[in-house]
């Protein structure tokens, strides 16, 4: 399979060039071409003509995007367009990044393909765009909602990700705030790019959600970092609304991957063993006894 992966140095993108390098692989990042130039995408995929073409790209940074919504429907909206019609035109199948910010978030169950979204802020209101322009452009497509990433990549990349925030503000013995009402499913991206490989493999198209398993709030995500890397934080427990970001969010936006479980398909894991083993590939310590 001639495969095509944009946003391939992201965190996800950089997990899924190794699963996927058994196929006719193309990785493409910012340097080749941006996204969002709907010629140079054409230009660029043409030459290759895949038969399925990856978009990990987004316009993510939840908070800025309340500033820059412009910005983030260009991204999450507008390209994915223009990513869809390439599609059509070359006879490929798009497979589309989406995320769990598309619910509500107001119940306290985890969530199906088949429950309705209802964003509560601009980037998911962008992510949500891009979701109808795939399902209703694309003639043939895969869309994957997932919750939480983090990955190698982007614990080497600027800024970080959240578990390598965690351990260089524990490490540094930095006082931290965390939100404790927001619920989510961290999911490292080593164990959703085999996942999305699988689905490949079977063909999959259609809505699914597909995010590790089992639920914690962020301040219980932070302090299970913390005490698998035997650190002493720091941290303290808050609202949302007293922490006060630019953007709200869901407070309970756990996904239910229903349709890869109807399937028999889905192989993702508890989101405390994906932390244990991204803690032992990328710094080398070693998972601790099996939690109950």
């Amino acid at each position: 399979m001639k495969i095509a992966i944009l946003g391939a140095s992201g965190q996800l993108g950089s997990d899924l060039r190794e699963c996927l390098n058994g196929h006719e692989l193309t990785a493409f990042t910012r340097e080749d071409f941006d996204v969002r130039d709907q010629p140079a995408a054409l230009e660029h995929l043409t030459r290759i003509r895949p038969d399925v073409i990856v978009n990990t790209t987004a316009f993510h940074q939840v908070d800025l995007c309340e500033s820059r919504a412009d910005d983030a429907f260009a991204v999450n909206t507008v390209a994915v367009y223009g990513l869809a019609a390439i599609a059509n035109r070359l006879g490929a199948k798009l497979v589309h990044i989406s995320t769990d910010y598309v619910l509500s978030g107001d119940g306290s169950r985890p969530l199906s393909e088949d429950d309705a979204p209802c964003p509560v802020n601009v980037y998911a209101q962008s992510k949500l765009a891009g979701e109808y322009v795939v399902r209703n452009v694309a003639d043939r497509h895969l869309l994957i909602r997932t919750s939480g990433l983090y990955g190698a990549a982007g614990g080497a990349g600027r800024g970080g990700n959240f578990v390598e925030t965690m351990i260089r503000k524990a490490g540094n013995g930095e006082h931290a705030r965390i939100v404790d009402d927001q619920i989510v499913s961290p999911t490292w991206t080593g164990d959703l790019a085999p996942q999305i490989a699988s689905m490949l493999d079977n063909d999959l198209e259609g809505l699914f959600h597909a995010s590790a398993e089992g639920s914690c709030s962020w301040y219980a995500f932070a302090t299970t970092v913390a005490s698998l890397c035997g650190l002493a934080a720091s941290f303290t427990a808050t609202t949302s609304r007293a922490y006060g970001s630019p953007a709200p969010r869901p407070a309970y936006s756990v996904l239910e991957n229903a349709r890869l479980e109807r399937l028999g398909l889905n192989r993702m894991l508890d989101w405390r063993d994906g932390l244990a083993r991204y803690l032992q590939v990328r710094h080398g310590i070693a998972p601790g006894a099996p939690h109950p």
